[in-house]
């Protein structure tokens, strides 16, 4: 009887630790895609901003100073 107790708690044990391993797991995965989501929006963000500020560098209106 005592044998299958332990036994019926060993497996307990490793069904909770498997369990955590695998949430682990996806915890990682989950991770490392808002990493990437987060460095393509960055990216992107980056493009427009630069984008925006070369197109109001070109739309300036060009200024010269006439003596009066």
């Amino acid at each position: 009887m005592s044998t299958e107790g332990a036994r019926e708690r060993a497996e307990a044990a490793f069904k909770r630790k498997e369990e955590a391993r695998i949430e682990g797991t996806k915890a990682m995965v989950e991770y490392r895609a808002a990493q990437l989501a987060m460095r393509e929006k960055t990216a992107r963000l980056r493009t427009l901003r630069l984008l925006r500020d070369e197109t109001r560098k070109k739309a300036a209106p060009i200024t010269t100073h006439r003596p009066a």
